[in-house]
């Protein structure tokens, strides 16, 4: 398959009439899969009402049927079509952080999304991103589209173009390319189908952001137990992965570097996950920056990219840093916690 490469610039005015807007939105109704920026990271569009072209989405990512997606949105009233109820704490929320890096979890209508979407469930999740560009490519298309991150399952999640096309590149019918994403790391997934919502994935949006819109808020234990079936993406497999085995390091700098000088005795090639602050601290065969610790939303924002430059470094091993489980600290912990397999050396 010739995958298309549309490039879009996102500030520009009229992006629902730009032409390559139009020409993608004519292969999603023709229920091809199409890669789309949005805040976050990049999403593998196609049309949740068709059970052929999330099939689509599936095979190209190599994508475990159990795990559901997200449906993504242009306008609040789309939801009238496909969700049974809006909980007033949901409203409170779409009002407060829509558009935007916020996946709530609504009862479905039966019979309207292709089932492949919810993995079955009684459940969906939706969003509205906040990029112009995929909302231009949603109200052109004028379906509700069901969007993973445009990456290969399991690997780092793509916040470029050019990453989409290193993983699926010939397996989809076309990436518009909208410049690189914002977030960096995909959105919060909130159930908001009990009477305490719950985190069933942090993201882009923290606990503490959510608790002061709308009070209480849970999060959800099965994000740390692998038997659970997955109420969203992210709770369920390992995730985010590089090539090399990632370990996550708890304790001092002097104790990470011992780790990367042990196995660098040994012949390896030794890869070092740090921040701006101490980059000077270690000596590694690839020592790579992922923003700055005292601004954790510049980690996430650099973390995927981060990543799968180790790949093009080809290092046999990785340490990383940990970072605080506090705000985005927490989602950039659990994504890291995926992408090591949970493998924690602890001082």
């Amino acid at each position: 398959m010739n995958t298309k490469v549309w490039k879009v610039d996102k500030y520009v005015d009229n992006l629902e009439s730009n032409p390559h807007i139009v020409d993608a939105a004519h292969f999603l109704k023709e229920n091809e899969v199409v890669a789309m920026p949005t805040e976050t990271v990049y999403g593998l569009a196609g049309n949740a009402e068709n059970d052929e072209a999330v099939a689509k989405i599936f095979a190209a990512k190599g994508r475990p049927a159990d795990n559901p997606l997200i449906i993504h949105i242009a306008e609040q009233e789309q939801l009238n079509r496909f969700v049974a109820e809006v909980p007033e704490k949901a409203a409170i929320l779409m009002d407060k952080f829509w558009p935007g890096p916020l996946t709530i979890i609504f009862k479905m209508k039966e019979g309207v999304l292709s089932e492949k979407a919810s993995a079955g469930l009684g459940t969906v999740g939706v969003r509205m991103p906040d990029h112009p560009v995929a909302l231009a490519l949603l109200k052109v298309s004028g379906l509700p589209i069901a969007a993973p991150s445009a990456n290969s399952s399991g690997k780092p999640s793509p916040t470029t173009a050019g990453h989409v096309l290193d993983d699926l590149e010939g397996k989809i019918a076309g990436v518009v390319d909208g410049g690189p994403t914002g977030v960096g790391v995909e959105s919060t997934v909130i159930d908001c189908t009990e009477t305490v919502p719950v985190i069933l994935r942090p993201g882009g949006v923290t606990k503490e952001q959510l608790e002061a819109v709308v009070g209480e808020v849970h999060i959800d234990p099965a994000l740390t137990n692998e038997a659970a079936k997955p109420k969203a993406p992210g709770m369920k497999y390992r995730h985010y992965a590089p090539n090399a085995p990632l370990y996550l390091v708890s304790g001092t700098r002097g104790f990470l570097q011992g780790l990367a000088a042990e196995k660098r005795a040994e012949g390896l090639r030794v890869g070092v996950l740090t921040t701006e602050e101490h980059a000077d601290e270690y000596e590694a065969d690839v020592v790579l920056t992922c923003g700055r610790r005292a601004e954790l939303e510049t980690v996430a924002a650099a973390l995927y990219d981060v990543l799968r430059r180790f790949n093009e470094q080809q290092v046999d091993v990785i340490f990383s840093e940990m970072f605080p489980y506090e705000g985005v600290g927490y989602a950039i912990m659990n994504r890291l916690e995926k992408a090591a397999g949970n493998k924690v050396i602890k001082e």
